[in-house]
């Protein structure tokens, strides 16, 4: 497996990217990996994934990259506008540059509530969609289980607050009010559901499993839970399991 590092510079964004490959031809697949929030490019389990396929097929490539504000990005602050925008142009450069003919997505938490946001609003570009832990409930996640009371105090009271884990994230009050009238429970996924597949971990204490799998049941879509599992999949064993589940449904 070679990996190499690229930048996709279109409409005045500066998108840093990782690509996982085995073969310097065109691929026949192309996985795009959307990370977390706080999350970056170079991702363990993106990485491990990216192994685990490309050690039994060479025309496939995995893309990983840096949402807004996040690991390398030169953004400052996190919008779900520039979200939007930097999915739109990473599957478009998948297409046109890289020349892959099949798109599927592999997404967990914020970056699975992305997804699920990107295909409210522009269909789906995906031939299949994985969803490992994925926030459906992100602003209740945000402003409950990841930002501490204090700062969820002082964003209230019009401060820009750092949030996150290994790269903080500057929060805003216009990127809460965003997700609050953004709530992807709110939407219907009929008519993506057949090529949808949830994984969530009976021990997630960041994302409510009970909301991941009410969020699934509503939408007719295959859930799959991995007892035990926290919401980083931190046991080997489990990241296993999900990895196994995802190439499963991606038929690899």
């Amino acid at each position: 497996m070679m990996h190499k590092y690229f930048e996709i510079n279109e409409r005045g964004n500066n998108i840093r990217c990782k690509l996982y490959y085995k073969d310097k031809g065109a691929p026949e697949k192309a996985i795009i990996f959307c990370t977390g929030f706080a999350g970056h490019k170079d991702n363990a389990a993106a990485e491990k994934f990216a192994e685990k396929v490309l050690s039994k097929y060479k025309n496939i490539v995995i893309i990983v990259f840096d949402w807004p504000a996040h690991g390398d990005d030169v953004k400052k602050k996190l919008t779900l506008g520039d979200c939007d925008t930097y999915l739109q142009l990473v599957i478009e450069h998948v297409k046109n540059e890289i020349g892959a003919k099949q798109l599927y997505a592999y997404a967990s938490s914020f970056g699975a509530y992305l997804v699920l946001k990107y295909l409210h609003e522009h269909g789906d570009p995906f031939v299949k969609t994985a969803l490992r832990c994925p926030a459906v409930s992100m602003y209740d996640i945000l402003t409950g289980r990841i930002m501490k009371n204090d700062e969820y105090d002082r964003i209230l009271k019009g401060k820009d607050v750092l949030v996150g884990f290994d790269r903080k994230v500057v929060v805003t009050a216009a990127l809460l009010d965003d997700l609050k009238q953004n709530d992807v429970r709110e939407w219907d996924y009929m008519d993506y559901a057949d090529n949808m597949l949830i994984i969530h971990g009976t021990a997630d204490e960041v994302v409510p499993y009970s909301h991941s799998r009410e969020f699934a049941e509503n939408n007719v879509i295959e859930f799959i839970s991995v007892e035990g599992a926290d919401h980083r999949f931190q046991n080997p064993q489990h990241m296993s399991l999900a990895t196994k589940y995802v190439m499963e449904f991606f038929e690899l």
